[in-house]
C-alpha cells in the first residue's frame, strides 16, 4: 500500500554544522554520486516536479539542502554530490568535513539511502558512504536509479549482486530498482521513508 507523504518545504542549506536545524524529531539523508539523478529522484518520491532543482551540470549543491516534511520535526536532507563537480580539492575535502560531521553527529538520522546509476554501482564514493554508514551503524537504502536505461537482464544481475554483497554487513539494506522516468520503484522508496519517518498511511 503507498504511503503519502506529507507536503514538503525548504527548510534551510546548511554550509557549516552550525546551520543545521534542531536535531530533534527525525529525518533521512539521502547521498549520491554528482550524476545519479538523486534530484529527480527526490522530486519523484515527494510527489513535487521542482522542489529539488536538477541540473545539466551535475555536482552544483555544495551544501546540504533540509526539507521539512509536514513540519519541520520530521526532514529529508539533501546531502551533496561528488565525484563529478568541477571545483578545487580544497572545497572537496571541505564537503567530505562537512558531511561526516553531520552523518557522525546526527541524533535525529533515522536512515541514510544511497543513490547509484545502475550503470555504474559502486564508484569510490559509494564505497566511501557505505563504509560512514557501516561505521555509524545507520540504517541503509540502495536505490538503483535509471534503471529504465538498463537492460532488463543486466538491472537484475546488478540488483542481486548488490543484495548479496550488502547483506552481510547491513542485514536489514534494501537495494531496488528506481526510475524517476518510469515511475519505477517509487512507490517501494516512498514505504520505507515513511517507515523511518514513523509516518504511517493515516497520516
Amino acid at each position: 500500500m503507498d504511503i503519502s507523504l506529507p507536503a514538503a518545504r525548504f527548510l534551510i542549506a546548511a554550509a557549516r554544522a552550525s546551520d543545521f536545524p534542531p536535531d530533534s524529531g527525525r529525518e533521512v539523508a539521502l547521498a549520491g554520486h554528482s550524476n545519479v539523478g538523486k534530484s529527480s529522484a527526490l522530486n519523484a518520491i515527494l510527489q513535487r516536479k521542482k522542489l529539488a532543482r536538477t541540473s545539466s551540470t551535475p555536482g552544483r549543491t555544495q551544501q546540504l539542502i533540509f526539507y521539512g516534511l509536514g513540519g519541520e520535526d520530521r526532514r529529508l536532507v539533501d546531502l551533496p554530490g561528488y565525484g563529478y563537480a568541477k571545483v578545487p580539492p580544497q572545497v572537496k575535502a571541505q564537503w567530505g568535513r562537512l558531511m561526516e560531521e553531520y552523518l557522525h553527529g546526527r541524533g535525529s538520522l533515522a536512515g541514510l539511502v544511497l543513490i547509484m546509476d545502475i550503470r555504474r554501482p559502486m564508484r569510490d564514493f559509494d564505497k566511501q558512504l557505505l563504509e560512514w554508514a557501516d561505521f555509524y551503524d545507520l540504517p541503509l537504502h540502495v536505490l538503483l536509479t535509471k534503471s529504465d536505461k538498463a537492460k532488463k537482464n543486466e538491472a537484475r544481475r546488478t540488483l542481486d549482486f548488490l543484495r548479496s554483497d550488502l547483506a552481510s554487513r547491513f542485514p536489514e539494506v534494501g537495494v531496488q530498482l528506481f526510475s524517476a522516468l518510469k515511475g519505477t520503484g517509487v512507490e517501494e522508496a516512498r514505504e520505507r521513508l515513511g517507515a523511518w519517518l514513523e509516518f504511517d498511511s493515516g497520516e
